[in-house]
């Protein structure tokens, strides 16, 4: 596949300024009416956001030329193989090692370990929410192959998840469901979403617009259910009390 690193690079560099010029204003706004930062800190906050501007648009321009078609071309790939039940582990892998290198993940965690004062700890939530990633991607995987419904993973899932709030922590319940929401970053989705498209398309009986997605619905839910477990866990034990 002939790929031009660059092209639509332009339309990618406008989107990610229409993303972050308001946040800008608005960091400008609270500046002259709250803030009055010194002129230090304005000058190291400026860096910070042409950093995250150029950041973002090689970013995304990378999962634009890199990440979707190499994932739609190894779900296609191993689709077409005899042998698609090694999709299943595959997809576990590849859901842990994503959700491993995402970086909203981290940044939760580590927040997540400064506020509880490491009794939970930032390692055990990146492992917690990989694993739970991973093994919802396993499940997407089989649900395309052997093609059963979508409602036979959600509905027992969010069973589950609110059975467990009851009988958990706030801290946890708190901390799964921010979970859920950063575990589908752009690591997750793009590389993820594009494999099971092409595993979809080259799939006897399935269609790409139906079994092709609904997997992203998993992987928020999936950390939901995984932390909360691990609040079990440390509730077992005696760890964290809050």
């Amino acid at each position: 596949m002939n790929l031009v690193i660059f092209e639509g690079f332009g339309g990618t560099l406008t989107e990610v300024a229409y993303a972050l010029v308001p946040l800008l204003l608005i960091f400008v706004l609270f500046q002259f009416t709250l803030l009055n930062l010194t002129k230090e800190r304005i000058i190291r906050i400026l860096y910070g956001f042409v950093l995250t501007f150029f950041g973002l648009s090689f970013f995304l321009q990378g999962v634009h030329v890199g990440f979707m078609p190499v994932g739609e071309m190894m779900g296609e790939t191993l689709g077409e193989r005899s042998n698609t039940w090694l999709l299943i582990p595959i997809g576990f892998v590849l859901g842990f090692v994503a959700t491993f290198a995402e970086p909203a993940v981290r940044i939760m965690n580590e927040e997540v370990d400064k506020v509880t004062g490491g009794s939970i700890s930032e390692n055990v939530m990146l492992y917690t929410i990989s694993i739970g990633v991973g093994i919802s991607i396993a499940l997407s995987m089989a649900r395309i192959l052997y093609g059963f419904s979508l409602w036979w993973l959600i509905l027992p899932g969010y069973i589950i998840a609110i059975g467990l709030i009851f009988i958990s922590r706030k801290t946890f319940v708190a901390i799964a469901f921010d979970s859920g929401g950063v575990a589908t970053g752009p690591m997750t989705v793009t590389f993820i979403t594009s494999m099971a498209v092409g595993v979809a398309g080259v799939t006897e009986g399935r269609d790409p617009m139906q079994d092709g997605f609904g997997l992203i619905a998993l992987v928020a839910l999936a950390p939901i259910i995984s932390v909360l477990i691990l609040g079990q866990i440390y509730m077992r034990k005696g760890g964290s009390k809050t």
